[in-house]
């Protein structure tokens, strides 16, 4: 059997930037290096209607974690001292397209990337309920899991291990892009246990992405606990300001697969 095909491709270019600041360190020794926080800001756009509506606003992927990022910024800046280190806040482009702007950023980066300490990727704001406990993804690969934990323990928090480490999120956010330059990272989400015991949290979190997760439903008309936002943004401001001003840089732990496939890309 024999088959011709034919193929027509329309192609252009198109730019779309990342944006980045930085808050300088007072630290003599620490302020050259950064701990990174970074969000996405792009989404999927207008697509295929549903229900008559063709336009993917994003606003919980990733319109809440940018908002995040801008607010974690601004009580940075409010600080009456900077923390040791600097922090880079960084808004990028391209997540949805497969991690573009992240994945040029980390290879062009605007401070040496081993000067980059440690990313905390901010895809998605909590928005579903109040909550009990954490999952920091990528928290058992490195030391920044305990950074994890005592920001947990400040805010009466649990830490939690992924409840659904089949869907591999790790890999699939803005952080593994730091990952693969060998820069310990973490994707820290709400746990399934809600402050309110009539809340299921794994049923709020299922329904959520059956219904809305990459569609045009992900609006500002969905239900949104913007107390859970504010417990999703003290615990990430704990985070980085902890890494911040600790004497030791964040490690790979010993024997990890990230660490020892990719540790050596962070090495000047």
């Amino acid at each position: 059997m024999t088959m011709r095909l034919q193929a027509v491709v329309r192609s252009r270019e198109v730019t779309s930037p990342n944006v980045a600041a930085v808050l300088p360190g007072l630290g003599p020794a620490l302020k050259s290096e950064y701990v990174a926080y970074t969000a996405h800001s792009d989404h999927l756009g207008i697509g295929k209607p549903v229900n008559g509506d063709a336009i993917y606003n994003g606003a919980l992927d990733n319109a809440s974690g940018v908002a995040a990022l801008l607010e974690i910024a601004r009580a940075f800046r409010a600080l009456p001292n900077p923390p040791a280190r600097s922090i880079l806040f960084l808004d990028v482009t391209g997540e949805e397209m497969g991690l573009l702007g992240s994945d040029y950023f980390a290879h062009f980066p605007t401070v040496p990337i081993h000067s980059i300490v440690a990313d905390v990727n901010m895809d998605g704001a909590s928005i579903f309920y109040a909550f009990r406990d954490v999952v920091p993804r990528g928290g058992p690969d490195s030391t920044l899991g305990r950074v994890v934990q005592r920001a947990a323990l400040q805010l009466g928090l649990k830490v939690s291990p992924d409840p659904q480490p089949e869907q591999i999120y790790f890999v699939r956010s803005d952080q593994y892009s730091f990952v693969k330059q060998g820069v310990p990272s973490v994707f820290i989400s709400e746990g399934y246990e809600a402050k309110d015991p009539g809340v299921d949290g794994k049923k709020v979190s299922d329904e959520w992405r059956a219904t809305r997760y990459h569609k045009p439903s992900d609006d500002m008309s969905q239900p949104m606990d913007l107390n859970a936002s504010l417990q999703f943004m003290q615990l990430h401001f704990l985070v980085g300001y902890d890494i911040a001003n600790d004497p030791q840089r964040p490690r790979w732990n010993p024997g990890d697969f990230f660490g020892e496939t990719f540790g050596r890309n962070a090495k000047p």
